[in-house]
């Protein structure tokens, strides 16, 4: 009886891993508000070699169309919604030379999100994008880098 209850966690806790491992975006939170960690997101990408290409602060243009939307703006009280878009040259050259069309992954982007002071990081898996591409590996190797340099910024804010 021991055996089976041991492998039953065991199938349990592997079932979770897989689960876990088909999330489209990764979710990172900061513990900090987003002007606080931005600056240390944007250091850790730089440093592990993906390089912030273009920085637009999506919440100061969506709050252009307050007036407008009305009722309907910002209903999740979001206080800042910022991105990064970032790119690895060699990764972008891999990619093409597996998939040209899996280029649509380039640039790659982070978006920061705010609300009641603590900020999440939002990265959409080129794995899950990559499917069953010949890019799928190097997809791999993307994703695990880039998850490896939010890791190492979410480290840093939470020490």
């Amino acid at each position: 009886m021991k055996s089976f209850k041991y492998y039953l966690v065991c199938l349990l806790l592997v079932t979770q891993i897989a689960v876990a491992d088909d999330r489209t975006v990764l979710i990172w939170e900061t513990g900090k508000n987003l002007e606080t960690s931005y600056d240390v997101i944007y250091t850790a990408l730089e440093d592990n070699k993906f390089y912030v290409v273009f920085e637009p602060n999506i919440q100061k243009n969506l709050s252009m169309f307050a007036k407008r939307w009305g009722e309907d703006y910002n209903r999740n009280g979001l206080e800042g919604i910022r991105a990064m878009m970032f790119c690895n040259g060699w990764y972008a050259n891999a990619v093409s030379n597996a998939d040209p069309d899996m280029l649509a992954l380039c640039p790659l982007h982070v978006t920061l999100v705010q609300k009641n002071g603590v900020t999440k990081i939002l990265f959409a898996r080129p794995t899950v994008i990559a499917g069953d591409s010949k890019a799928q590996a190097v997809a791999q190797e993307i994703e695990a880098g880039v998850s490896k340099a939010l890791d190492e910024a979410v480290a840093e804010l939470n020490h």
